[in-house]
């Protein structure tokens, strides 16, 4: 089937023949180009109120307007928060800390990396980008980095020995970490970052697509 068809009739004059599906699939291309501006008009005039204490990170309340570069940013990192162990609940019962650790290790990396690549000219130019930028580095060094200073290397050297010894072959990963002298602590500090980064996902939704799931 020829979408568009040109030929030359009997007068020599040049006529074209166009299709009725390159029409409707064009006046279908259009609305969904003006639904996505309007989509994206909406969302850059919207305002959001922050609560800093959600995620730890402070006791204010902030207003951010996002722009179309704040909204790609927050996207990217919902996007890393939504497909990685860090940003869905903790099930200690049978999830395994080394794995998790290597997640939030994995993120903290990720992270760095996507807002060193913000354009300085952004940052220096657009206030909400400046807050969204230090609320990420916040979340970093207040929310993760604490608890991996802490716990992270203590825990992996432990439990590797204790994975080696022969009298825990039949164990499983879980019930051997059970086995760690402060696990309940680590239980308790873990699952304190682990509810600040769901509430730190959520954000990142609102500011990137809307919505607050």
């Amino acid at each position: 089937m020829d979408l568009i068809k040109l030929f030359m009739d009997t007068d020599w004059n040049i006529q074209i023949l166009v299709s009725k599906w390159l029409i409707l699939i064009t006046v279908v291309a259009i609305i969904v180009w003006f639904l996505c501006l309007k989509f994206f008009k909406e969302l850059r005039g919207k305002v959001y109120e922050i609560d800093e204490a959600t995620i730890g990170i402070g006791s204010n309340t902030i207003k951010i307007k996002p722009n179309y570069e704040d909204m790609q940013v927050a996207y990217k990192l919902w996007v890393e928060l939504s497909t990685r162990k860090i940003g869905m609940p903790i099930d200690f019962e049978n999830d395994v800390i080394v794995e998790l650790y290597n997640s939030w290790y994995e993120f903290f990396k990720i992270t760095r990396e996507l807002i060193k690549c913000i354009p300085v000219s952004k940052v220096r130019k657009n206030e909400s980008t400046r807050e969204i930028v230090r609320i990420v580095v916040e979340v970093l060094n207040d929310g993760i980095r604490p608890n991996l200073t802490k716990w992270q290397a203590k825990f992996r050297r432990w439990y590797e020995n204790e994975s080696n010894k022969k009298e825990n072959e039949k164990l499983t990963p879980q019930q051997i970490q059970q086995n760690f002298p402060e696990y309940k602590q680590v239980v308790i500090e873990m699952r304190e970052v682990n509810e600040k980064l769901i509430k730190y996902r959520k954000i990142l939704r609102q500011l990137a697509i809307g919505g607050d799931k």
